[in-house]
C-alpha cells in the first residue's frame, strides 16, 4: 500500500477542461471518496492516476516516486468500473486469477489457488467458485469484479461507481462489504461516486470536486459541518440542506450573509415562528416534516411516531446556521 499524492493536476480535452490545478492528498491505508456530479472530474482523476490518460500539467506521485513516466501495469494500481467486465465464458475461479496469470506477475499456480481462495473467503464466495461468471447474481458478479482488484494486492484500489448499477439493497450490502475489506485489508482505496450516502457511510475521507475543481477536502464529519460553499453543503446529508434568504427569520444575520443554511439538526421545534406542515414522509426510524414559512419550503425531522398531519401548523426557530454570502462561500457568525 502506499501514499498517493496529486500535485497541480489539469487536464483538458479540447475545450473542456476536465481537471484544474487539483492537488489531494491520499494518505496510506485511507479510504478516500471523490464526490460530485456528472463532469466534475471525478473518472478523469482516476484515469489520470491509473495511467489510463496523462495530465497537460502536475505529477502524481505513489509511494514517494513520480509515476508520470510509468505505463498503467508499472503503476501496480487496481480499477474496479461500473461495469462487471468479466470474462463470461469463464468461472468465477479462472476470473479471479486471471490478472495473477499475466506475464508481468507471472505467479506460480499453487500460489494462485492459494490468493483466490483467500479472496473469495474475504468476499465471501467460496461457494460460487466453480460457477460460471454468466450464473451469478447482480451483487456476486460485482464482488468477482472487486475480487480481480483484490488478488493483486495493488499499491492502490480505484473505483468508479462500482455500485451504482446494482439496486437498493444490494448497494447497501455491498457498501458494508467494502468497508470491512478496507478496514481487514489496511489497503488504499480512492471511490469515485456521486452518491453522498456511499461518501458518508464509507470514507475516512472525502474530496468534493465542482467543475473540475478540487473545493474541499477531509473528513465527512468536517465537510458536513464545516463546509465551504452552499456547493459542498448540498453534496453531504439527508435530507439536504435547507437555503433560505438570510433575514428569512428575522434580523440576526452576520453582516454580509445573503443565505441561511438549515440543516435538520439547526431546526428547533415547539418555539419561533409559525409554519405549516405540507407533508408528513413516516420512514421507519425517522419521519420528515416539509414544512412552508411563507413562501419558504423546509425539510426537517420529527419524532417518529408524530402525529403530525398536512395543514398542521408548527412552530420553528434556527439555531447555530450556516451562513453564506452573495457569492456562496461560508461566513462565520452566531445564530440567528
Amino acid at each position: 500500500m502506499a501514499e498517493v499524492v496529486l500535485s497541480g493536476l489539469s487536464r483538458s480535452y479540447g475545450a473542456v477542461q476536465a481537471l484544474k490545478d487539483v492537488s489531494m492528498t491520499i494518505p496510506d491505508g485511507s479510504f478516500v471518496v471523490l464526490l460530485g456530479p456528472t463532469g466534475a472530474g471525478k473518472t478523469t482523476t482516476l484515469r489520470l492516476i491509473a495511467g489510463l490518460d496523462r495530465p497537460d500539467a502536475g505529477d502524481i506521485r505513489i509511494g514517494g516516486a513520480s509515476v508520470l513516466s510509468d505505463t498503467p501495469a508499472m503503476r501496480d494500481v487496481a480499477m474496479v468500473f461500473q461495469q462487471y467486465s468479466l470474462y463470461p465464458h469463464m468461472t468465477v475461479r479462472d476470473n479471479l486469477a486471471f490478472p495473477l496469470r499475466s506475464p508481468m506477475i507471472a505467479m506460480p499456480e499453487d500460489r494462485i489457488a492459494a490468493r483466490v481462495a483467500e479472496v473469495a473467503e474475504v468476499l465471501r464466495i467460496p461457494h460460487k467458485l466453480d460457477n460460471k461468471a454468466t450464473a451469478l447474481s447482480g451483487g456476486e458478479m460485482q464482488r468477482v469484479s472487486i475480487g480481480r482488484a483484490l488478488v493483486r494486492n495493488p499499491r492502490i484500489y480505484l473505483m468508479d461507481e462500482p455500485l451504482s448499477s446494482l439496486d437498493a439493497k444490494l448497494r447497501a450490502d455491498l457498501r458494508i462489504e467494502l468497508k470491512r475489506i478496507h478496514a481487514d485489508l489496511g489497503a488504499t482505496f480512492l471511490y469515485v461516486t456521486h452518491d453522498q450516502i456511499e461518501a458518508m457511510t464509507m470514507a475516512t475521507h472525502v474530496g468534493v470536486l465542482d467543475q473540475g475543481r478540487l473545493v474541499q477536502f477531509g473528513t465527512p464529519r468536517e465537510i458536513y459541518e464545516s463546509p465551504v460553499s452552499t456547493y459542498v453543503a448540498s453534496r453531504l446529508g439527508q435530507p439536504r440542506i435547507t437555503l433560505l434568504p438570510a433575514d428569512a427569520f428575522g434580523p440576526g444575520a452576520p453582516p454580509g450573509a445573503v443565505q441561511m443554511g438549515l440543516r435538520p439538526e439547526h431546526i428547533a421545534l415547539g418555539e419561533g415562528q409559525a409554519a405549516t406542515v405540507g407533508r408528513v414522509e413516516h420512514l421507519g426510524d425517522q419521519t420528515r416534516l416539509h414544512l412552508s414559512l411563507g413562501p419558504h419550503q423546509i425539510v426537517t425531522l420529527a419524532d417518529p411516531h408524530t402525529r403530525l398531519a398536512p395543514g398542521d401548523t408548527v412552530q420553528i426557530r434556527p439555531q447555530t446556521p450556516l451562513w453564506f454570502d452573495a457569492a456562496g462561500n461560508r461566513l462565520q457568525g452566531g445564530p440567528a
